[in-house]
């Protein structure tokens, strides 16, 4: 079975991201975009949630 055009699920850890589910990119979770899992470089580990850019991460995360 093809895991191309499936979003995977992953779980966020400090330094990286183990695989829970396979498949080749995850959803930004403010922008909507797919994010291919190789160019994957900004998440939140608390939240669990992925980013398309660190300009994305960083207006998320910095406090208010």
């Amino acid at each position: 079975m093809s895991h191309t055009d499936r979003a995977a699920k992953l779980h966020y850890m400090a330094n990286g991201f183990r695989i829970l589910s396979p498949g080749d990119h995850v959803v930004c979770a403010v922008s909507g975009a797919r994010i291919a899992l190789e160019d994957l470089r900004y998440w939140d580990v608390a939240t669990q949630r992925p980013f398309a850019s660190g300009a994305i991460a960083m207006e998320e995360l910095v406090p208010r």
